[in-house]
């Protein structure tokens, strides 16, 4: 194999694919990236077994081949290169040289023959959605995804597609978060849970532009393009939880409340909780006022807001990170919270519509009932 190209493109190229390659196996060839020249384009793929990359770049190609190279080294080496244009020179013996201006370097490599073959996903449906709703979904979800669960299928999100509308859903078994939106879908429905660690990397090669992506659904493997990036990765198996009947279908209490000054005023009570110091908020909802209270072994904090109030007033326990994580997710001015008891799952819903949910399961307070169940 012998080329040359732009050493910048081909740096943005491989820093992006190299993110698919693994870090700890017992597979050497996965540990790096597969080079493929041919047709004037130079081919890169990173694949760690569930999850591959692959762009292409244009490149002189001056002989035609394959080769894999440690990805970690390969990203650094182009990343501190001197000059505009590099060239790559492989051997027999899978050796690339690297020169660029008055640098040269060799890197022994792999024979492309034990580079793993990445999953086709034949007979896929086609489902199309803009790139900034799609990301924007995404990262309003995927911080209430299991970061350890013994279902692997709670590591993922889940998407639902059905006519003319997609929904995203995340749980981690103490809070729970759905985004739904209209889109132009006219297929079946479909039902499928992708990894969190793919759709962060999805999220990285997305553009802010309308432009849209296209994902194709298999039955165990899911294929997003994204610019010139394509994305492979195994679908997540098991039984997601049911989490409509988790969802309460009533509420006692609706408050109304100014989206900023609630996240504020929780940050505030929030600043003698630590993560080696952790205390819940207590939160009194009463007379048309939020008056929120945390004690730990730093001291005192205490804080209110104006806001409405509908029905019962009611105090309740919850862990700061999960509400400060709810709120920061929240693209509307205003919020309602709905609550059925001081023990009862804590919703976090839009003003009007149903663009976004968030559950937070409520922390008991020291002076609660003792016979009351969680």
């Amino acid at each position: 194999m012998r080329l040359y190209c732009d050493t910048a493109a081909l740096a943005s190229a491989c820093q992006n694919v190299s993110h698919a390659a693994s870090t700890k196996t017992a597979i050497p060839a996965i540990e790096g990236i597969l080079l493929v020249a041919k047709d004037q384009t130079l081919y890169l793929t990173g694949y760690d077994l569930e999850m591959g990359i692959t762009t292409t770049i244009s490149a002189n190609v001056e002989e035609e081949g394959a080769l894999v190279i440690n990805a970690h080294m390969f990203s650094e080496t182009l990343r501190k290169l001197p000059a505009d244009v590099v060239s790559i020179d492989s051997d027999s013996r899978n050796i690339a040289s690297i020169r660029s201006g008055a640098f040269s370097s060799t890197l022994i490599g792999i024979s492309a023959e034990e580079y793993p073959e990445l999953p086709a996903v034949m007979g896929g449906y086609p489902v199309e959605i803009e790139q900034t709703l799609l990301k924007d979904m995404i990262r309003k979800t995927i911080f209430s995804v299991a970061a350890k669960d013994s279902k692997i299928v709670h590591t993922g999100i889940r998407f639902e597609v059905r006519e003319n509308h997609l929904r995203l859903i995340a749980v981690d078994g103490v809070r729970l978060a759905i985004r739904n939106e209209e889109i132009a879908y006219e297929g079946e429905d479909l039902t499928f849970v992708v990894p969190a660690k793919t759709l962060s990397e999805v999220i990285k090669l997305m553009s802010d532009e309308e432009e849209p992506i296209r994902i194709g659904v298999g039955k165990r493997h899911i294929e997003i393009n994204v610019g010139n990036y394509g994305i492979i990765s195994r679908l997540l198996d098991g039984e997601f939880l049911k989490y409509e009947s988790a969802i309460p279908d009533s509420a006692k209490t609706v408050i109304t409340a100014d989206t900023r000054q609630l996240m504020d005023c929780v940050d505030r009570t929030s600043l003698i909780i630590t993560d080696k110091i952790k205390s819940p908020i207590k939160c009194t909802f009463e007379d048309n006022e939020i008056q929120m209270s945390c004690i730990s072994s730093l001291g005192t904090a205490q804080d209110r807001m104006e806001c409405k109030i509908e029905g019962e007033g009611l105090t309740i326990g919850f862990n700061n990170k999960y509400m400060l994580d709810a709120l920061r997710n929240c693209e509307t001015d205003e919020v309602r919270i709905l609550l059925s008891g001081a023990i009862r799952p804590i919703l976090i819903v839009p003003h009007s519509g149903d663009s976004f949910l968030f559950l937070i399961l409520p922390v008991r307070l020291k002076n609660e009932d003792k016979g009351e169940a969680r």
